[in-house]
């Protein structure tokens, strides 16, 4: 046995989280090492039979009654009261519906609509998500603002009278690069302008603090480190102290302050619930709603504790396994600075993902060069962690 694999072993037994495994369907220990949790959670053990029951009783039996009686119209807000705890938030600002790019067109337009007419740019984090960035570029468009992308660290000297919103990702979902969130958050807010942040690779995978900071907009998905499923609804968080002014820019029914008077004329609904829109995907909504109970009794300190933890040896363990010069590491080497992940910069990155998955270490490629590893603290143990890099090591050599 070697040093690392004995080390690997001594920092699972004093895990604390090593118990919250068994809560997911997973391959038995040494089948596969799922480090994908970053693109789409393992499932959990609750949300079949969960499901199997809002299919059978609750759509099958109750039918229209289950929207009152099972509770499916105020599903919501109830799971994003669920939510809340994981992301720093009070309850009754969270409402849970519709995808992240949904979400990043209410909040990034509604963000500009309270910064006011005189502010007319719009600021947009130049290394995100494409999918922000186009959203961003079309509600710059309908709103007749200009977007300028920036590097997250040149923000604060970019911001002026002139910026209405800011649009940032709290991690870098290339790189695990964690972004300042209450610096940058204070600079925003120093300027007069709203910031709204993507929370999609860091919510469940470490603090985020939405209250403590004075965040004012939010997204996120559900079905990374939430483990919801695959499309599982995302979620939209509004300040309390900016719910009464929020605009959104899909005034649908299901935000309506009388939703079933079918009047003709829009008058939202208060608190978070006017940033629904149309009828909830129930059967998701609801198997996101099981996976979450997953987090019972689970602090989130402690969950970032042993994300640092296993990133931390994981990059030990490719230093000792993998030739010299053979990849870069693309992820920041402090904690404050680092995700849940890390990147790996490698010519042949492609082809060496697939040897990876067909030898049971299952991450992800990003064009053109990166191999991607995510580190699910709920079901990802150390031993994991040193086979995944030994096989790299292998398949690198």
């Amino acid at each position: 046995m070697s040093e690392l694999t004995s080390r690997a072993a001594e920092l699972d037994a004093a895990d604390e989280l090593a118990t919250l495994r068994g809560r997911f369907v997973l391959e038995d220990a040494g089948d596969t090492v799922y480090l994908d949790g970053n693109s789409l959670g393992a499932l959990p053990v609750t949300v079949p039979g969960r499901l199997d029951d809002v299919v059978r009783r609750q759509w099958g039996e109750l039918r229209i009654r289950s929207w009152e009686e099972s509770g499916w119209w105020t599903a919501p807000e109830r799971i994003g009261d669920r939510i809340a705890p994981l992301v720093g938030a009070a309850p009754g600002q969270i409402v849970v519906g519709d995808s992240t790019s949904v979400n990043v067109f209410k909040a990034l337009v509604g963000a500009v609509r309270l910064a006011g007419e005189a502010r007319d740019e719009i600021l947009v984090d130049a290394t995100t998500f494409p999918t922000d960035g186009y959203i961003a570029g079309s509600a710059a468009r309908l709103t007749g603002r200009t977007l300028r992308p920036v590097a997250p660290a040149d923000v604060p000297a970019a911001l002026s009278d002139r910026t209405a919103a800011v649009l940032l990702n709290h991690v870098d979902y290339r790189t695990g690069r964690l972004h300042d969130l209450p610096a940058l958050t204070a600079a925003v807010h120093a300027a007069g302008a709203v910031a709204v942040w993507d929370l999609c690779h860091s919510a469940g995978a470490l603090p985020v603090g939405l209250d403590e900071h004075g965040v004012d907009l939010a997204v996120g998905c559900t079905y990374k480190y939430l483990n919801g499923g695959p499309g599982s609804p995302a979620y939209l968080y509004v300040r309390r102290e900016l719910q009464d002014r929020f605009d959104s820019p899909l005034p649908g029914w299901n935000s309506h302050a009388e939703p079933f008077g079918m009047r003709p004329d829009y008058a939202p609904a208060p608190g978070a619930v006017r940033g629904r829109v149309g009828t909830p995907d129930i059967l998701s909504m609801l198997a996101l709603e099981a996976a979450l109970e997953v987090w019972d009794g689970v602090r989130i300190e402690a969950v970032r504790a042993k994300s640092l933890a296993l990133t931390d040896f994981f990059l030990r363990c490719v230093a000792e396994y993998v030739a010299p010069g053979r990849v870069e590491s693309l992820t920041p080497v402090r904690h404050e600075e680092r995700g849940s992940q890390v990147a790996l910069r490698c010519d042949d990155a492609g082809d060496a993902m697939k040897r990876l998955v067909e030898r049971g270490v299952v991450g992800d490629f990003r064009h053109p060069d990166v191999l991607r590893f995510g580190f699910t603290p709920l079901y990802v143990g150390f031993g994991d962690v040193e086979r995944a890099a030994r096989v790299l090591g292998e398949v690198l050599a």
